[in-house]
């Protein structure tokens, strides 16, 4: 298994963000804790490095795991590597309806504290949009 990891400024923020934009949970503490947090407790974490980390699982347990980790420099350039959101089904949908997908996916995403940065249209119009999450990673909308 493998996992895709964000460096950031606060996890937990991060972590609110990508869970509902890509349908992932966060996972169940270990067996004998209520929570993360009373495990955290349990092994004497210092109260500075309680949000040095947050993590989200697929709920299927098929898909690799997303960890967000606190880092003290800032995003100072274009992401190399980025997640594609695929909400409109492909070519072979009618672009009307294409549209309208990837539309209700950017107003849920930008509700929920993303920004579009550019539109990208195709032969028969809009094909995706680029936007980026709370820190400013940026992520297609397909």
């Amino acid at each position: 298994m493998w996992s895709v990891t964000f460096d950031c400024a606060s996890p937990a923020v991060m972590a609110r963000f990508w869970g509902p934009a890509l349908g992932y949970v966060e996972p169940p503490p270990p067996d004998g804790f209520p929570t993360w947090e009373a495990w955290a407790r349990h092994h004497e974490v210092p109260d500075d490095e309680l949000d040095s980390g947050a993590y989200l699982a697929d709920p299927d347990g098929v898909l690799p795991t997303l960890s967000f980790l606190r880092v003290p420099e800032g995003k100072v350039a274009k992401n190399r590597v980025h997640l594609d959101l695929r909400v409109s089904g492909g070519r072979s949908v009618p672009q009307p309806e294409r549209e309208a997908l990837i539309g209700a996916a950017v107003e849920r995403l930008t509700a929920a504290g993303a920004t579009v940065l550019a539109e990208h249209g195709g032969p028969d119009g809009l094909d995706h949009l680029v936007m980026a999450d709370p820190e400013g990673n940026e992520f297609c909308v397909v």
